[in-house]
């Protein structure tokens, strides 16, 4: 089973690598586009075939160490 995680900080928190992405694509010439937040994604290949047990346990991954829980929100998908 696979689990994809993905990332991101939490509205508020200050996001200096997305305004220099933002920054950057409009000097490229990419008007119109708003604000830019940057993360990250995480692709875990996991040997567990049970969904629940196996969401669990990437849940218990992003609490201690995949994630900062404190300025970052993140998103579990299996596939």
């Amino acid at each position: 089973m696979k689990a994809k995680v993905t990332v991101t900080l939490k509205h508020g928190v200050l996001d200096p690598q997305g305004k220099a992405i933002g920054h950057a694509l409009q000097t490229l010439g990419f008007d119109g586009v708003g604000e830019v937040r940057q993360g990250k994604l995480i692709e875990l290949e996991l040997e567990e075939t049970d969904a629940a047990k196996a969401k669990a346990a990437v849940e218990a991954m992003c609490q201690r160490l995949l994630a900062n829980t404190v300025i970052e929100n993140y998103a579990i998908e299996l596939v």
